[in-house]
């Protein structure tokens, strides 16, 4: 296995591992703390989390099988999931609103990602 796929599936693990725990804890910790509103921002930040968690498996694979721009799609979709779920768990936690601006800047991330994996799988012959 190549290094940069060991690293990103290692990556896309713990995303995943992550993604659980922030469920639990708001299916449990937060029901009775959160209104239904920001309930629901951080069950979307923790299913965008879990959804892009299993989307850098791919990319690992990708890296895998030396796929072009395998690298930047990791990039992306690592940061995009910071920036778009981190957000979002940040405005459900605190209901600083002004934070719901900064979360389409995630979300660009996220689509520039799939981009480049499509871009990326287009090219392989694995």
């Amino acid at each position: 296995m190549t290094p940069l796929a060991a690293r990103l599936f290692a990556l896309a693990a713990l995303l995943a591992f992550l993604a659980v725990a922030a469920g639990a804890f708001g299916a449990h910790a937060l029901a009775k703390r959160l209104s239904p509103e920001l309930r629901a921002v951080f069950e979307t930040a923790a299913r965008y989390q879990m959804f892009h968690a299993l989307g850098l498996f791919a990319v690992a694979w990708l890296a895998q099988c030396g796929a072009p721009r395998a690298g930047l799609a990791a990039t992306l979709m690592v940061a995009g999931t910071v920036i778009f779920s981190g957000s979002l768990y940040l405005l459900a936690l605190t209901n600083a609103r002004w934070l719901g601006a900064i979360t389409p800047l995630g979300g660009v991330c996220l689509l520039a990602a799939w981009l480049v994996v499509a871009w990326s799988a287009w090219r392989l012959s694995c």
